[in-house]
């Protein structure tokens, strides 16, 4: 424990940040997905077309795209530490509004979630890379996604149960457990008045201040790359989470003119951006459906169908500890396509052989884990700063959720146009072929 300007500092042990990582994480994105499983119920009870429906996880993933410059603006003000408290605080408020049983309280606290885990999506990169050496930032990234997922898993696998035991409001109310026990962890990891107060100050090793945020300052861990021994070779390590040698040297020059250019001016964050919406819109959209389409298709009950779609999210995990193991071996750019190959299996499948849903969940559940994570890993690599990688993960993340929140919505709509799921399907198709494409093309000089 370090003493700054009077205020008590703790550095919490790597376990323990961890732990609080994959808690914080379980809440941001169980609230989206626990609607799904009682979706007909809410339909049935609240008088929804199903376009109105495809809203409840539309808007969350809006909130993604609009808040993210809110969300970056927050992290700078306020301190990482901070930001994740107020985060956590939002879900649990939104998860009680939405509750309340009217149509107008269930989309107000579904904005409110979706503000608040915009917070958690944007700060949490930023904390990874602040927090653990370069020789862990990808596996406690690929921790992070999985438990992105588990937290998905969780609420698709328990929400319809307890639906029927309690109702569908109290259903939703019950998730809001993990984000106290969350905020529990996080300050007993960092401590309730760096948590709950003001923040790191500026200059405490592992803390944030203006310093550290400043346009062009160096992260803590910016300096130990730049000293680095062997700071000008590639071993696997860095090949995994990126830490120092991340292009070859025939494209090193024209990559340091890159990064130099603005952020918006980067074809690179262009792609990101577009191969994170491919990605996000999969996923959304599938998330949102799964279960309404496997009651329709293969006839499974609302229990059955919610349990059955945990599999795509639960699977995930295997993508997310896989992709960072893959990249020791190959370049990002060949990881994309490995994982777009994969994802097109679920969509094509559940289109000409949806019987087979849990063959094409296994393919899906791990390409959108891996998916994911790959972004992610490639985002901090490119960064050269703290500040950078904040920023790049606020515009990718923002652009790339913008698209992706029409994914619930398009969906929804063609199932109404169509009144069959092979139309969506093909949308779904269509949005990993974009993750393929772009991902790679923005990739192809990341090691």
């Amino acid at each position: 424990m370090t003493k700054v300007g009077g205020a008590a500092v703790r550095s919490a042990p790597i376990w323990l940040t961890t732990l609080a990582i994959v808690l914080i994480a379980l809440n941001l994105r169980g609230p989206i997905v626990a609607t799904a499983p009682v979706l007909d119920q809410m339909i049935g009870d609240l008088q929804l077309s199903a376009v109105v429906a495809g809203l409840l996880t539309s808007i969350p993933v809006l909130c993604f795209a609009l808040a993210s410059p809110l969300a970056s603006g927050l992290i700078v003000k306020l301190g990482p530490e901070r930001a994740v408290s107020i985060g956590l605080a939002g879900v649990l408020v939104g998860t009680l509004l939405r509750a309340l049983g009217t149509s107008s309280w269930l989309y107000v606290g579904t904005i409110v979630i979706g503000v608040a885990i915009t917070v958690g999506n944007v700060v949490l990169p930023v904390i990874i890379r602040r927090d653990f050496s370069p020789e862990r930032v990808g596996f406690v990234t690929g921790i992070y996604t999985s438990a992105l997922n588990v937290g998905s898993m969780i609420t698709s696998l328990a929400t319809a149960p307890i639906a029927a035991a309690v109702g569908w409001p109290l259903a939703l109310i019950t998730w809001g457990v993990l984000a106290v026990l969350a905020a529990v962890v996080w300050s007993i990891a960092v401590g309730p008045r760096v948590a709950f107060g003001r923040g790191r100050p500026a200059g405490v090793a592992g803390g944030v201040g203006e310093a550290a945020d400043a346009p062009g300052a160096a992260g803590p861990d910016d300096a130990t790359r730049a000293s680095a021994p062997g700071a000008g070779s590639t071993s696997a390590s860095d090949v995994l989470t990126g830490g120092i040698s991340v292009v070859d040297e025939a494209s090193a020059a024209r990559d340091a003119a890159e990064r130099r250019r603005p952020l918006l001016r980067r074809a690179t964050t262009w792609g990101l951006m577009l191969a994170f919406s491919g990605q996000a819109f999969a996923y959304y959209g599938l998330t949102a459906w799964m279960p309404t389409l496997l009651r329709d298709e293969v006839g499974l009950t609302r229990e059955a169908a919610g349990a059955s779609s945990s599999i795509f999210q639960i699977l995930a995990v295997v993508g997310a500890l896989g992709v960072p193991l893959l990249a020791l071996r190959v370049r990002p750019a060949v990881v994309i396509a490995i994982i777009a190959v994969c994802w097109t299996a679920m969509p094509l499948g559940l289109l000409f052989a949806p019987e087979m849903w849990f063959v094409w969940s296994l393919f899906g559940g791990a390409a959108q884990g891996g998916g994911i994570t790959i972004v992610f890993i490639v985002i901090v690599r490119m960064a050269s700063t703290d500040d950078d990688a904040r920023r790049l993960s606020a515009l990718v993340q923002g652009g790339g959720y913008a698209i992706a929140s029409l994914g619930p919505l398009a969906i929804g709509a063609l199932h109404d146009v169509s009144g069959g799921w092979q139309l969506p399907m093909v949308g779904v198709f269509l949005s990993t072929v974009v993750l393929g494409v772009s991902g790679v093309l923005s990739s192809r000089r990341v090691r």
